[in-house]
């Protein structure tokens, strides 16, 4: 059961017209988006979104300040983390939705990952210094107000700053990739882990943008089944990061796995899809907000 203090309810969401854009996959300089928790609700407020989900990875630090925010502005908000795992020695990310954000078991395994990828950003400064490239992670840390969030996307962000690259893109694409020279291979948390974590604080597990895993269809199979006999209950379908190649394919996994339908922008604030920015959800598909009282 869902603990309802998590959630902002507002007299606008009881209504039989129910708003058709909800955003549950953001983020926020709590990890790694370039705007403040305040701002991507505030940002939110002006295209339109009357529902939100803040997903930081790894993280709920930003969550007080988004929900605050979101109360003023009128929007529905909506605790979310996303959570780097490795499942078969593939790196996938699980979204949690709607939990305790101080229970205690999932703060503790937030913390482990934290620290995996501080210790992970080290090894990636001295990869980048065996290649001439120094000072990378007092570069990366420069862009990011917690240093326990610290991913690719902050030392991208230098490598454009110094101007190695023109965007964030190329940089990744020559450094930062699997096989690349400033690519550090990490073990992220087990799928169990992810899961376990998100149900014992109460909240509804979610499969990140899938479309974006390099992995075969059976493997895909083989890991959604794995998701829902853990107790995973959707996949996100419309996803800033899917072609509608994408949304179709995963649209007909969620039928034949029994999985609600989420969506969301995958927002950080640079190019690529804005808040709300995505196509509706199909709507034969169990939309994740029933889950979560909306």
């Amino acid at each position: 059961m869902l603990n309802c203090q998590t959630f902002i309810f507002l007299p606008f969401f009881v209504s039989a017209s129910v708003p058709s854009r909800f955003d549950l996959h953001v983020h926020s300089t709590a990890s790694d988006g370039l705007f403040s928790p305040e701002a991507v609700v505030a940002r939110a407020k002006a295209r339109g979104v009357g529902g939100l989900a803040l997903t930081d990875h790894d993280s709920v630090t930003g969550l007080a300040e988004a929900r605050q925010k979101a109360a003023v502005e009128g929007i529905a908000f909506v605790n979310g983390v996303e959570i780097s795992i490795e499942w078969q020695e593939t790196p996938i990310h699980i979204v949690g939705l709607g939990f305790d954000a101080a229970h205690p078991e999932l703060l503790a395994g937030l913390k482990t990952t934290q620290d995996g990828r501080l210790e992970r950003a080290r090894r990636m400064d001295a990869a980048l210094a065996a290649v001439g490239i120094v000072g990378t992670l007092a570069g990366a840390l420069r862009h990011t107000a917690h240093p326990a969030q610290i991913s690719r996307a902050h030392f991208a962000r230098y490598l454009v700053e110094i101007g190695l690259f023109s965007d964030m893109g190329k940089v990744f694409g020559h450094y930062l990739t699997p096989g690349k020279p400033g690519y550090v291979p990490h073990r992220w948390a087990r799928l169990v882990d992810a899961v376990g974590w998100i149900r014992a604080a109460g909240g509804v597990a979610v499969v990140a943008h899938p479309g974006r895993y390099k992995i075969s269809n059976r493997q895909m199979r083989a890991f959604l089944g794995d998701f829902r006999d853990l107790g995973g209950e959707a996949i996100e379908v419309s996803s800033g990061s899917h072609t509608p190649d994408h949304a179709r394919h995963f649209a007909q996994q969620a039928r034949r796995f029994g999985f609600h339908a989420s969506q969301g922008s995958d927002f950080h604030g640079e190019a690529g899809v804005d808040l709300g920015g995505f196509a509706p959800l199909p709507e034969d598909l169990p939309p994740v907000w029933r889950l979560l009282g909306w």
